[in-house]
């Protein structure tokens, strides 16, 4: 494919010359014998060339790029020379063509040198934004006014580069720390229940407890934990699911306020258990949004369940829901104290179990905005939340947090009857 591309230019050249002799109105032998002379030169300097840069195929860029302005230089000088030679032109006028040629070449080499100087410097840039990809973000100024605008583009990318690869290494880092903090909060979870299991166990089978109201209670504390092991699981499962990128979601217009409503009444007996006043603001019945509902009422059972945990006994959790312009919005609000505002951006990391702020109602201080299991609730959440296109934040309000899900509004296809 090379020796073909090479032909092709050979070929173009060779017209091109002949084309400029009969436009000139050069005689046709004279025009032919320029032609094969001017090529027959520069061929045998080109070959020269060639041969030069494979024996310095390992040196310099710059190194490389004279000989290549020299090849250009010597076969355009060499060409001309000949050529003239061969046309009998007087030696005044061969001496005067020689001087002209001498004195382009001389300007032409200086330049070239100039130009292999700065491609040289540019490289050696090059070399050192490379080096300092994967260690950090390069600041060499590659700007077009320090190198040639090609290298000073390619420079940039480098930087660009090395800027992503630079936060796609911190990303990594971020995951794989809250990879093993999963891992330890969820072996915690899990040793907990079972060793409160075995205990009870153990103490009904070696008769220990004997009576039977402790022995039926010892029952429902098991089925609880059971309860709770079941759902650190099912946490687990939903997390992995959205982690692999397999959220596969079945689509539908709901209205949000029927939804959160529900959520809200299979919530309530463990906000009346805390002591906790679950409420619900007027809702927009108009506010519907296309939502796979398994998912979003995870996602609002999760938000309940985080709020009631971290409201004190004689808190309250309000929840609203509401649209505007194209978004329809739900928001939960608690009394949870507050969160630090260092940890308002990692309130969703995996895992992430931060210190909520101190206040004079608080009776949870040192708890996490979190649900229950190794941190996994709001994550879950996020995951959920962002595969409908949504949008969850929060936001310190009050004596509490207000944690809101942002989610495109649904508008029903309006249908036009055909004129009959």
């Amino acid at each position: 494919m090379r020796r073909g591309r090479q032909l092709t230019y050979l070929f173009i050249g060779v017209v091109t010359a002949a084309l400029a002799a009969v436009i000139l109105g050069i005689p046709l032998n004279d025009g032919l014998q320029l032609v094969a002379i001017s090529f027959a030169v520069s061929a045998v300097i080109g070959l020269v060339g060639r041969a030069m840069l494979n024996r310095l195929r390992s040196t310099r860029l710059a190194v490389q790029g004279l000989v290549v302005i020299f090849v250009a230089v010597g076969a355009t000088l060499g060409g001309a020379l000949v050529a003239a030679r061969a046309m009998f032109v007087s030696a005044h006028d061969l001496k005067a063509l020689f001087v002209v040629m001498v004195g382009a070449g001389t300007m032409a080499t200086f330049a070239a040198t100039h130009l292999a100087r700065e491609v040289d410097r540019a490289s050696r840039s090059l070399g050192d934004v490379a080096r300092q990809i994967g260690m950090g973000a390069a600041t060499l100024d590659m700007s077009p006014k320090k190198v040639p605008e090609e290298l000073a583009r390619l420079g940039v990318e480098l930087q660009e580069m090395s800027a992503r690869l630079d936060e796609a290494r911190l990303r990594t880092q971020r995951v794989e720390q809250s990879r093993r903090e999963v891992i330890a909060w969820v072996s915690h979870d899990l040793r907990t229940p079972l060793a409160r299991m075995r205990a009870m166990v153990e103490a009904i089978t070696d008769g220990v407890i004997d009576d039977q109201p402790t022995v039926d209670r010892y029952h429902v504390a098991m089925l609880g934990e059971v309860e709770r092991l079941g759902g650190l699981v099912d946490d687990l499962f939903e997390l992995s699911r959205i982690q692999a990128d397999a959220v596969r979601l079945t689509l539908e217009p709901v209205v949000l306020a029927e939804l959160v409503s529900d959520t809200i009444a299979s919530a309530r007996i463990t906000a009346e258990h805390k002591g906790v006043q679950l409420t619900g603001d007027a809702f927009d019945q108009n506010a519907m949004a296309e939502l796979s509902i398994p998912e979003m009422a995870r996602v609002l059972h999760n938000l309940l369940d985080n709020a009631i945990r971290h409201s004190p006994p004689g808190g309250e959790v309000r929840v609203a829901v509401d649209s505007s312009g194209d978004e329809v919005v739900v928001s939960v609000t608690d009394q949870c104290g507050g969160i630090a505002e260092h940890d308002l951006d990692r309130v969703f990391d995996l895992a992430y179990r931060g210190d909520l702020a101190r206040s004079p109602i608080e009776t949870t201080a040192g708890m996490s905005p979190v649900t229950s299991g190794g941190g996994l609730g709001l994550a879950i959440a996020k995951g959920f939340v962002e595969a409908h296109h949504g949008i969850i934040a929060v936001r310190n309000e009050g004596c509490g947090c207000t944690f809101t899900v942002c989610m495109p509004r649904w508008k029903p296809q309006t249908l036009t009857s055909k004129p009959a």
